[in-house]
């Protein structure tokens, strides 16, 4: 597929009329011309248009506030939300990430329908060993290399149904997974200004119905860095809390003109809790000279090395357990897959685990205040908001709490998009639909 990075000129001529009709009212000298202001980082990529039947159809805006925890918005006074949720549906009890209830793992799930195990992102960071490399959020190459992702995502399901979609940042968003990008996306931009990404998202909707995405990506990562500095009941978090709100507001705001039938889903990817502990390295127990490590997932260069080292794991400390990969408890959704390695470690309460300490000379990592990534069938704190609004969502309904593969099944129904397997399922979501869409 051939790329084209398009630079979007709509606000720079808006901007640039501005300023000649001030320029031509004046009544001083000209001044020297300011700089040109910088290309709209917007890419968009050569697809078709919608055709004739997607345009007829309603729209989904799916936003994630990183590392929201499923209790901030009572807690906290996020407003916004909370009336998102009494005008639609809700978790009270929260949307349970996948495990690991990590970043990258849980958001790339909730755009795939499928766990971690079956996506192969499986963590932030692991070891592939059948390509002998190792992937990493932190890594641009790999994070934009297709090859790495299994699934389909949403925007890519929609591109290959001929609805155009578009992502303001999720992790795999730029990527080409499935043969697709969606049409328009950017690169990952931590310091892009939060008011700008709802306006770039309301003027995606104000295209031509030929051009306008009808699924769309946003992302907010604030109360993800303010949990892990300050922790989650720090009011450095709460601010953050209140500042995402307030995005949302601008959001709902902006589309309240388009009179456009357009369903918002907010979600987190995770939750968040105090740390407990000092490092706990897995080295200190076990031989690990023969293993790949990334974190505190491990690779044994052999399976007389895995089953060594379990041994030498298994019950030296109540902070964990261990498992040989293939007997990982079911419900963990965490033992197909040799991404994961081989024992598997999980911990037993929100520790700082590792595989090793930085190499002498080296200074140690820094732990952070707030810390997530742990079981969320056992730790409610890691479950995730969730909220949904909009036409096609039932007015005041809660359900149970849910795990976030159900999330993808729901946005198809929406959007009228055909899914193959995938481990959600409608049926979990369903009763939040006011009427079936399609």
């Amino acid at each position: 597929m051939t790329i084209h990075e398009i630079k979007s000129r709509g606000r720079n001529c808006l901007l640039a009329t501005a300023l000649l009709a001030s320029l031509l009212c004046a009544s001083v000298p000209l001044r020297p011309q300011s700089p040109p202001a910088p290309p709209d980082p917007v890419i968009a990529i050569a697809n078709s248009p919608n055709t004739p039947a997607q345009q007829r159809k309603h729209y989904v805006i799916l936003v994630s506030l990183d590392a929201f925890r499923y209790d901030y918005a009572q807690k906290d006074g996020a407003t916004h939300i909370l009336d998102l949720e009494a005008h639609g549906a809700s978790a009270p009890n929260g949307m349970i990430p996948a495990y690991p209830s990590l970043t990258f793992p849980n958001h790339y799930t909730i755009v795939t329908g499928l766990y971690p195990e079956h996506t192969g992102i499986v963590a932030n960071k692991f070891y592939d060993p059948a390509r002998q490399a190792t992937y990493s959020m932190s890594d641009k190459q790999a994070e934009l290399d297709g090859s790495w992702y299994g699934g389909v995502p949403l925007w890519s399901l929609a591109q290959q149904q001929g609805m155009r979609a578009a992502s303001f940042f999720w992790p795999g968003s730029e990527a080409e997974i499935a043969g697709e990008r969606p049409s328009y996306y950017l690169h990952f931009d931590d310091e892009f200004p939060d008011a700008q990404r709802v306006d770039q998202v309301i003027a995606w909707l104000k295209l031509p119905p030929a051009q306008r995405p009808h699924f769309i990506t946003l992302y907010y990562s604030n109360v993800d860095h303010a949990g892990h500095e300050f922790g989650p009941d720090a009011p450095q978090t709460a601010d953050a809390v209140r500042h995402v709100d307030d995005m949302i507001g601008l959001l709902v705001a902006g589309l309240k003109p388009l009179n456009l039938p357009v369903d918002l889903i907010v979600v987190a990817d995770h939750g968040m809790i105090v740390g407990q502990g000092d490092w706990i390295d897995l080295d200190s127990y076990a031989d690990l000279s023969n293993f790949v490590t990334a974190g505190p997932l491990l690779y044994a260069k052999a399976d007389v090395d895995a089953a060594a080292a379990f041994s030498q794991l298994q019950g030296k400390s109540d902070t964990f357990q261990v498992f040989r990969r293939k007997d990982v408890p079911p419900y963990l959704h965490y033992d197909s897959n040799a991404r994961i390695g081989d024992p598997v470690v999980i911990p037993t309460g929100p520790y700082y685990i590792r595989a090793s300490a930085p190499p002498a000379g080296r200074p140690d990592y820094k732990k952070e205040v707030g810390e997530h990534g742990f079981d969320p069938y056992h730790m409610k704190e890691m479950h995730a908001l969730f909220v949904a609004e909009g036409p096609d969502i039932r007015p005041g309904v809660t359900v149970p709490a849910f795990d976030n593969v159900n999330i993808y099944p729901l946005i198809a129904k929406i959007l009228g998009l055909k899914i193959g397997p995938i481990d959600g399922r409608l049926k979990v979501l369903q009763p939040i639909l006011r009427k079936s869409p399609h």
